[in-house]
C-alpha cells in the first residue's frame, strides 16, 4: 500500500516516458470481483420565482455547504479549498463539489449495485431538505437551467474555472452555457483489462446519440420550450470540439489506451498548478507541454491527471470508465442511466449483445446522429429508421444483463425497476423532454410548474 506522502511525490515526479502517460490506466484495471458503480448527480437549485441559488450569501450554496460539514459529518475537501473559498466536502467515499454556476453535484461513492445508488441519493436529498425548506429552494433536474440568463451568475470561486471562462469562448460560442447552465448525470464503470476497457468505450461512444435520446431533458430556455428535446445537447455541440465528442482514435477495431493517450496529448491544456498555484498555459498542448515544459515547468503525473480531467468527451477514460451524454433527470429517472450500463457493461453477455448491435457503426453516421438528436431525440433519424429503435434495443439489452445480476442485490429488488419509466417512455417514443412540455403551454403559472415537474425530490 502507497503512503499518502508517497503517492504525493509520485504525483509531482516528472513524467519520463510515454509508459508513464500509460500508468494511470494500466494501473486501473481490477478483477471483477472489485466492480463497482459510481453515479455523479448535478442538480439546479432554485427559489420559487426561478432565480438560481448563488455561491455566497445566507441562501448560498457556500452556507449550504458548511451547514452540510457542521451538522452531517461532512469534511471540506483541503485539495479543493486551496487556501481560500469552500469548494468541495468529502464523506465516506462520497463527494459534494460545484459546478461553476453552483450546479450541486453528488459524486457517489463506489457501490455495488443500482439500489445503493438510489438509496444514497434519496439520503443526500434528506440532508439538504432543511436548509431547501428553511429558504425556498427546489433542486431540478434537468439538463439545461429552464429559467437563467448567463448574466444571472456568478461563477464559482475555483482557480481553473476563471481560466476557462476566458479560454473556452475563443473555441465554442457555446462554451459558457455549457459551464454556467448545463447539468448531467454521468455513471462510472471499472475495467479488468486494458480490452475490456476498449470494448466499453467503443460501445458507449457508437450509443451516445442514444444515450442522449433517451434522457433528453432540457426543453426549456430562459422560461420558453425552445423547440427540442436536449439543449445541453445542442450546446455541447459548440464548445470545445477538440476536447468533447467521440474520440475518433477509438474507433478502430484495435484500439487501445495508447490510442486514447495519443488523443488527449494533442488537446490544448488550461492550467496547471505549482504549490497549489494556477499556472495558466492555455493553447499549449499537453503533447508540447510534455516534451518541451512550459516557463522552466515540466510536466508532472499529477499535471496529466489535470488533463485528462478536462478532457469532456462523451465517453471518458480515467480511472474508471465514464457515461457522461445524459441530461441531469428529475426523480423517476434519476437512477436510470446508472442501472441501463451497469447491465450492459457489468454483463458478458450483454456486453457482447451490445458490441454485436454496433460492429458496424461508423464514426461519420455516429456523429451525424449528435447533430440531430439535441432537436428531435428518440425521432432522429438512423439507417432508415429512427433512434426509438435502437434505444428499444438498448433497454432490451440492459435489462436482461440486469436479471442475470440479481444474487448481487442483498435487497431482493431487481435492479430492473430503475428502467420502468425509461422502458415506458422508449415504448412511446417519447423522451423526458416530451413529458416536461405536456400541456405546459396551457398552464397559467409555468415556471411554477416547470418547477414542479422537474423537482428531483418528489417521489425518488
Amino acid at each position: 500500500m502507497v503512503s499518502a506522502v508517497s503517492a504525493e511525490i509520485q504525483s509531482e515526479t516528472p513524467l519520463a516516458s510515454y509508459d508513464d502517460l500509460l500508468s494511470i490506466f494500466q494501473e486501473s484495471i481490477k478483477p471483477r470481483s472489485q466492480f463497482r458503480i459510481g453515479a455523479e448527480m448535478e442538480k439546479f437549485g432554485v427559489f420559487a420565482d426561478g432565480r438560481p441559488v448563488p455561491y455566497d450569501g445566507e441562501r448560498g450554496v457556500l452556507a449550504l455547504m458548511k451547514e452540510l460539514s457542521a451538522t452531517k459529518g461532512w469534511i471540506p475537501a483541503e485539495a479543493e479549498t486551496e487556501g481560500g473559498p469552500l469548494l468541495a466536502l468529502l464523506r465516506d467515499g462520497a463527494s459534494i463539489t460545484l459546478e461553476p454556476g453552483s450546479q450541486f453535484e453528488l459524486s457517489g461513492a463506489p457501490l455495488v449495485h443500482n439500489h445503493q445508488i438510489c438509496a444514497e441519493l434519496r439520503a443526500h436529498l434528506a440532508e439538504l431538505r432543511p436548509f431547501s425548506e428553511r429558504f425556498g429552494i427546489t433542486w431540478l433536474g434537468l439538463g439545461f437551467h429552464p429559467f437563467a440568463r448567463r448574466e444571472d451568475f456568478v461563477m464559482v470561486p475555483k482557480q481553473r474555472y476563471p481560466v476557462m471562462r476566458s479560454y473556452l469562448p475563443t473555441r465554442g460560442s457555446m462554451a459558457l452555457d455549457m459551464m454556467l447552465r448545463t447539468s448531467t448525470v454521468q455513471a462510472n464503470y471499472d475495467y479488468d483489462s486494458e480490452a475490456d476497457a476498449m470494448r466499453k468505450m467503443r460501445v458507449g461512444l457508437a450509443l451516445s446519440p442514444v444515450t442522449t435520446a433517451m434522457f433528453a431533458n432540457s426543453p426549456f430556455v430562459e422560461g420558453k420550450p425552445f423547440g427540442g428535446k436536449s439543449y445541453r445537447a445542442k450546446v455541447w455541440l459548440d464548445v470545445d470540439n477538440d476536447r468533447s465528442g467521440l474520440v475518433p482514435n477509438l474507433w478502430k477495431k484495435d484500439a487501445g489506451f495508447r490510442d486514447y493517450v495519443e488523443w488527449a496529448l494533442d488537446v490544448p491544456m488550461f492550467m496547471f498548478k505549482r504549490d497549489g498555484l494556477k499556472v495558466a498555459n492555455t493553447g499549449q498542448t499537453f503533447r508540447s507541454f510534455f516534451k518541451s515544459g512550459f516557463h522552466g515547468h515540466h510536466a508532472t503525473a499529477s499535471d496529466w491527471q489535470t488533463h485528462l480531467n478536462t478532457l469532456f468527451p462523451e465517453v471518458r477514460l480515467k480511472k474508471t470508465i465514464e457515461v457522461r451524454g445524459a441530461d441531469a433527470q428529475g426523480a423517476r429517472l434519476a437512477c436510470a442511466l446508472p442501472a441501463l450500463y451497469t447491465g450492459i457493461f457489468y454483463d458478458d453477455e450483454a456486453l457482447g449483445e451490445a458490441e454485436a448491435l454496433t460492429a458496424d457503426f461508423t464514426f461519420d453516421e455516429v456523429q451525424a446522429s449528435r447533430q440531430q438528436v439535441w432537436e428531435l431525440g428518440l425521432g432522429t433519424p438512423f439507417r432508415g429508421g429512427t433512434l426509438a429503435t435502437l434505444a428499444e434495443r438498448v433497454v432490451a439489452i440492459a435489462e436482461g444483463g440486469l436479471e442475470r445480476r440479481k444474487q448481487l442485490s442483498a435487497t431482493g429488488k431487481d435492479e430492473r425497476i430503475h428502467l420502468t419509466r425509461l422502458r415506458e417512455l422508449v415504448a412511446r417514443g417519447e423522451t423526458p423532454a416530451d413529458a416536461l412540455l405536456d400541456g405546459i403551454d396551457k398552464v397559467a403559472e409555468p415556471i411554477r410548474e416547470i418547477i414542479k415537474r422537474a423537482d428531483l425530490g418528489t417521489g425518488l
